[in-house]
């Protein structure tokens, strides 16, 4: 099976536009387009509107309304939805003077609105008149719905959906791209029957609760033509039936890719916990300083359950047990390798291999504590460039129920404090992506002299780097004298290594600035690094890492069951996410991909061309004979018809013959 490894220099600028956007960094600069900063500011008008209805302010909402969008209290429909859920409120506080102002509202305001807002609208009116005899306690009577506390947040939603689509405030790409990714996580899951690995975190993140859809104007109603592609496209992106993806298409006028962003943000997150996620991948990518530091932050800070500096675990309170790290190398493993498939080239380099020598470079061996210092002055240009984060501090009053412990020592720590390990692996990192193996070597082996012993595969790959920088300067003797050195007996180890080292050797014949250009794979490099190295170190990677990982995996996987293009994921940057240049990187994967294998979730329930996810071999064959017989036009006229998947109208158009007549005559028959 393929391997998608992530460009994670393509999710660092996401993440930054992201902060920026929704200003949870101190950062002068402005976001990468000028619509971010407005959107932010109407962003901040609908979630006050928002958060006003769900407590049950209904005047508060009104008046924001009236100020920013007239537009909403000039629509008779929504207007009468608002005037309802105010006259609910106002007999929800009890009081006599409340009850006689309920009545007087009712009369001057609710009824006259209820003759003009829709067809239903005054069958409603005297429905909810029933709320002067039923209590707002009794379950049973039949104003309970109307009584019941989730009908401020279906409104709430409702007006959000509205506000949203008038406004083009859309939530930037990166929490778009996060919505649709965990939630076709769910959809490959459930329908292959497959335990997600990360479902302690899907599960808390992405809420099951939508808000409402926007209501179309009136006017729109009028019969309307869309292509099929486009509705069957739509429906199936966002799990709406056809005639739900036809009403968005409405609302947005036909704009496909509009409606798609309107629907992609009726979605909900948890806010706080995306919030916490993002700060600590920004941590771990050294894009913040580590550590809260505004003095207003409420949410008190205690040490994490394990691993030196991930944080998430210890304050989200998570029920599963595959949610903890107290397993501390082998769950982390686990965890890293649970989808089949993926990132294969990073459990190839963190394996062990007990029979090889330490193949540090001689004399290079300082003290421990003068190495530190060095990294730490080295480190110092890149500290001053990291942003300050501030939070979401618009928000900080209506966080509950979510509490993050940041503060205290860290235990198990020895020696170095959890802020001087995170510089470490930073500036290994640092010195990877630069290309500076030979220092990388010097100074990992100081601090871990194990550290290449068992993960020879790493000093394999920045060998590599230190032999094309060599061809690069045009020193073909030096780069010779590296690979007989260190390239030739890693190999003569792992026979894994010699095709690469084959590859590696051919840079021989380029000139030399292309053997420079083409050869390097530092970013991913010092990505992988980075992790595994930050692990000897007690560092866990960031949980964003592996949803990013593992939802990543299961689009492309959708999308080959689908036996099709994904027409938004360049709208959400998702194929930017999935370019991997890595041409060296590339072939030890596939090397170790051939003979390695992984489950998805659990030992009962694994990924394989025999539960509907085919191999490389299999799968380029399977659908070139399955498009053969099934014309485009043919499967959307089953998926139209019998509400289908598309993979599934595929898989019956092949039992037929690709006929779409016979497939709904057998179906119906």
């Amino acid at each position: 099976m393929d391997s998608w490894p992530v460009n994670w220099e393509a999710l660092d600028a996401l993440i930054i536009d992201f902060a920026k956007s929704e200003n949870l960094i101190e950062d002068s600069s402005p976001p990468s387009s000028p619509y971010l900063t407005s959107s932010y500011h109407s962003r901040l008008i609908i979630r006050q509107i928002r958060r006003s209805l769900e407590v049950g302010n209904i005047d508060a909402a009104i008046d924001i309304l009236r100020v920013h969008a007239p537009f909403v209290l000039e629509d008779h429909r929504l207007l009468f939805r608002l005037q309802k859920l105010k006259f609910i409120e106002l007999l929800r506080k009890g009081t006599r003077d409340d009850r006689i102002f309920a009545i007087d509202y009712l009369r001057k305001s609710l009824a006259p609105c209820a003759l003009n807002a829709y067809p239903e609208a005054y069958e409603e009116f005297k429905h909810v008149l029933l709320a002067f005899i039923y209590d707002k306690d009794d379950q049973t009577s039949p104003v309970a719905n109307e009584w019941a506390e989730k009908r401020r947040y279906e409104i709430a939603g409702l007006v959000s959906s509205v506000l949203r689509a008038h406004f083009h405030a859309y939530n930037p790409i990166f929490s778009m791209a996060l919505r649709y990714l965990m939630s076709i996580h769910k959809v490959f899951c459930f329908r292959q029957g497959i335990v997600s690995p990360i479902s302690y975190l899907t599960e808390r993140l992405l809420l099951e609760e939508r808000d409402f859809p926007a209501l179309p104007p009136e006017s729109l109603y009028e019969a309307q033509v869309f292509d099929e592609v486009d509705i069957q496209a739509l429906a199936h992106a966002v799990e709406l039936t056809r005639q739900g993806a036809i009403d968005s298409l409405r609302f947005a006028k036909g704009d496909l890719f509009q409606a798609f962003q309107n629907e992609i943000c009726r979605m909900r997150l948890n806010d706080a916990m995306l919030d916490e996620l993002v700060r600590e991948y920004c941590v771990y990518r050294g894009i913040v300083e580590p550590g809260m530091q505004t003095s207003s932050e409420p949410l008190k800070v205690n040490p994490p359950e394990s691993g030196c500096c991930s944080s998430l675990d210890s304050s989200i309170d998570v029920d599963h047990s595959t949610a903890k790290h107290s397993n501390s190398e082998t769950s982390a493993t686990t965890d890293l390798s649970s989808m089949q498939g993926i990132d294969v080239e990073l459990r190839f380099a963190s394996e062990p291999t007990n029979n090889l020598e330490d193949c540090s470079p001689s004399g290079s061996h300082q003290s421990e504590s003068s190495s530190l210092l060095r990294n730490r002055s080295k480190g110092a240009g890149e500290r001053s460039k990291r942003k300050r984060w501030r939070g979401r501090h618009d928000d900080l009053d209506f966080i509950s129920g979510v509490h993050f412990n940041r503060d205290g020592k860290q235990e198990g720590v020895e020696c170095t404090s959890a802020e001087d390990k995170y510089e470490i692996v930073l500036q290994m990192k640092e010195l990877a992506s630069r290309g500076m193996a030979a220092e990388v070597v010097e100074e990992i082996s100081t601090l871990d002299p194990d550290f290449f012993v068992q993960n020879p595969v790493f000093l394999f790959q920045l060998k590599q780097v230190e032999f094309l920088k060599l061809v690069g300067l045009g020193d073909h003797s030096g780069a010779l004298r590296v690979a007989c050195s260190h390239l030739g007996p890693l190999a003569a180890r792992d026979p894994n290594l010699l095709k690469p080292l084959k590859e590696t050797l051919l840079s021989l014949l380029r000139p030399n600035e292309e053997a420079l250009v083409t050869g390097l794979p530092l970013h991913a490099l010092a990505t992988s690094l980075q992790v595994v190295f930050g692990k000897r170190l007690g560092i866990e990677e960031p949980q964003l890492m592996r949803i990013m990982r593992a939802t990543l995996h299961t689009h492309s996987e959708w999308f080959k069951l689908q036996m099709c293009k994904d027409r938004f994921e360049s709208l959400l940057r998702i194929d930017s996410l999935k370019e991997n240049n890595t041409p060296v990187l590339t072939s030890l994967a596939t090397s170790k991909s051939n003979i390695d294998s992984c489950s998805l979730g659990s030992s009962q329930a694994t990924i394989s061309s025999t539960n509907g996810v085919s191999d490389d071999s299999s799968s380029p064959n399977q659908a070139s004979s399955q498009d053969a017989i099934c014309d485009e036009n043919a499967i959307l006229k089953v998926m139209e018809f019998l509400a289908l998947p598309r993979a599934d109208a595929i898989h019956l158009l092949a039992q037929y013959n690709g006929n779409a007549e016979t497939v709904i005559q057998q179906i119906f028959a």
